[in-house]
């Protein structure tokens, strides 16, 4: 990291989670020292009072906004309007927050679940707003989609004025250290994870999962990610308006791979050390047949996934085994 890069104060909102968390470890590897962070205790995001009070006494230079209210379909579908609520406020509040207080360089983390339900694969950047989204997650990824407008919005009426510099990255699926285990709200990798672990402890002789087992879902180890967010962040301006359009201008961060339910949940098994027979359950929602991100425009601008899933997921289940209770 260059010395004018060590000089920025940098805001990483949502520093608990799994990607925030992996972000800050990311940037003080670099060597960044300037790095602010609040607990949701100490800074409501959805109150904007107190989110332009903290920018004006923190004065960051630089944002990573990777705060959000995240969760598996029973979540999304459970919660649909805390799941829209919470992050537009989030959201917004950030955004204005920032470019009121001179932050000129935010970046923005999506999700994959921006795209219709029935796009084709693998989804490129140009498929956001072509068609229906997938119903079971809908109200998060319309919060998602107003997210990427809103920085689009504000590089388009202050970029030239202000030097307002908001960029955005889509992730597909993302697993790894720091995820959420819980029995009901979290995403198929953890839930997969405690399950096979339970069903071990117990000796279960079968789990039985949600769905077909015929659907492809791609995945990424959360500090391929972070390095992914870091690299796209610190970009120059030249270089990122050339692979991007003002209204088109997010980018997508996959691991360029795709397996069937069926195929993770085998490699979850083995991970986990579990032998039992896996069933599944099609009375069960399955969502998207598909979701598979092209990550061309990434690759293009010099990144490159490291951590392959079989890795992956062993670090990911030593991480659960440590934090089981």
């Amino acid at each position: 990291m260059d010395t004018n890069q060590v000089k920025e104060k940098i805001y990483v909102a949502g520093h608990r989670g799994m990607v925030g968390s992996s972000i800050v470890r990311k940037l003080q590897q670099m060597g960044q020292t300037q790095l602010t962070t609040r607990t949701h205790k100490e800074l409501d995001l959805t109150n904007q009072a107190d989110v332009n009070e903290f920018f004006a006494s923190e004065k960051p230079t630089q944002v990573y906004l990777a705060a959000a209210k995240v969760g598996g379909i029973h979540a999304n579908n459970t919660y649909p309007a805390e799941f829209i609520y919470e992050n537009l406020m989030i959201q917004a509040n950030i955004i204005h927050a920032a470019f009121n207080h001179g932050v000129r360089k935010l970046l923005f983390l999506g999700s994959s679940c921006i795209y219709p339900r029935m796009a084709e694969q693998p989804m490129m950047e140009d498929a956001l707003l072509s068609g229906q989204l997938e119903p079971t997650n809908e109200p998060y990824a319309i919060a998602k989609i107003a997210g990427i407008k809103l920085c689009e919005s504000y590089n388009r009426q202050y970029g030239q004025s202000h030097g307002v510099d908001y960029r955005c990255v889509m992730p597909t699926n993302l697993y790894g250290p720091g995820d959420n285990y819980h029995p009901e709200n979290s995403h198929v990798i953890p839930a997969l994870i405690r399950r096979f672990h339970e069903a071990k402890l117990n000796k279960a002789q079968s789990v039985a999962i949600w769905g077909t087992g015929t659907p492809r879902r791609e995945f990424l180890y959360v500090d391929d990610m972070a390095s992914a967010s870091v690299h796209v962040m610190n970009l120059s301006k030249d270089i990122y308006d050339q692979h991007t359009k003002p209204m088109q201008s997010h980018i997508n961060v996959g691991s360029g791979s795709d397996v069937t339910i069926a195929e993770l949940a085998a490699l979850i098994a083995q991970a986990v050390g579990y032998d039992g027979e896996i069933k599944f359950d099609p009375s069960k929602p399955d969502g998207a047949p598909r979701k598979w991100m092209d990550s061309s425009r990434l690759n293009a601008l010099g990144w490159r996934t490291n951590v392959d899933l079989k890795q992956g997921l062993a670090v990911a289940y030593k991480d659960f085994s440590i934090n089981y209770e």
